[in-house]
């Protein structure tokens, strides 16, 4: 039986994968489309637009508002994963069960496409009609921070500085905060600030996203040592080979899950406080911390 928030996760991502279709548009070499399509459209989870779609519907029930910005947040998450993958950076060869970007088109290719998602993202956020101005130039700030050299890419960095380093507890979170948390956080703010949350409800769910950042990576790092390659759609102990810092190698197996109930306390905390509709991010913290995929 498919549980409410199973539900909800479905038709998010029915949703958000209609409305990219229908905004990856216009005169782009056949090529090019071809690589971004690729990677856009391959099975992913969708679940940083879904985060950005339960934040909004917290406030409001209506969604029309956010389809941009959640587009244009999943278009710079599916670059970093495309770039991500080169042999300059994690080498992979599959992502989702299927070649990655540059092993099915090539590496220059690949490097393009990450380059026009990344770029498009912001012309498709600055060219939305429904939102004002000075939405505009919050979201596009937002999100250039949350993806840029004090977010995302520097997570990058560390992380890659970190691959043949023993990091303490206090490292590794700094690594997946800004790594994978910051965009997280910015799907988790962008839906309140554009459905009119005051910067105090605000301030607590960011607090919130902070430890849902932190418990999507510590079950990406568990399902890294206890998943099922089918579901992953790529081979469980690459972390390990590639020497990188995790949870369950800095906590040991027990010690991650440990964790992750105490970031999890931590979230539910800072989520009551906010006054947000509870029954989405509540559903969507649960998820997180027990996703198989």
């Amino acid at each position: 039986m498919t549980t409410f928030i199973e539900q909800y996760i479905q038709d998010g991502k029915k949703t958000i994968e209609d409305k990219l279709k229908s905004y990856l548009q216009g005169n782009i070499p056949e090529k090019l489309y071809a690589s971004m399509a690729y990677s856009l459209f391959a099975d992913g989870k969708r679940l940083r637009p879904i985060l950005l779609f339960a934040s909004y519907h917290s406030y409001r029930d209506d969604l029309e508002k956010v389809y941009r910005t959640a587009a244009a947040l999943e278009m710079i998450h599916t670059y970093s994963l495309i770039h991500d993958d080169l042999p300059a950076m994690d080498d992979d060869d599959y992502r989702r069960g299927m070649l990655t970007n540059h092993k099915k088109f090539d590496e220059a290719t690949a490097i393009l496409a990450g380059d026009a998602l990344l770029t498009y993202s912001f012309e498709l956020v600055a060219s939305d009609p429904l939102l004002s101005e000075n939405e505009k130039v919050y979201i596009i700030r937002e999100l250039a921070k949350s993806s840029g050299p004090e977010g995302m890419v520097a997570g990058q960095i560390l992380d890659i500085e970190g691959e043949t380093k023993r990091l303490n507890l206090e490292e590794l979170e700094r690594v997946h905060q800004l790594k994978t948390g910051k965009l997280i956080s910015f799907a988790v703010d962008a839906g309140a600030f554009l459905a009119g949350a005051s910067e105090e409800q605000r301030r607590h769910l960011r607090q919130f996203s902070h430890y849902l950042g932190l418990i999507f990576q510590v079950q990406d790092d568990i399902l890294d040592v206890i998943g099922d390659e089918k579901k992953l759609g790529k081979p469980v102990g690459s972390d390990t080979a590639k020497q990188k810092s995790t949870y369950p190698a800095l906590l040991g197996l027990d010690g991650a899950k440990q964790k992750m109930d105490e970031y999890n306390e931590k979230a539910k905390a800072a989520l009551v406080q906010s006054g947000a509709k509870q029954e989405y991010l509540i559903g969507l913290l649960e998820y997180f911390g027990s996703r198989d995929y």
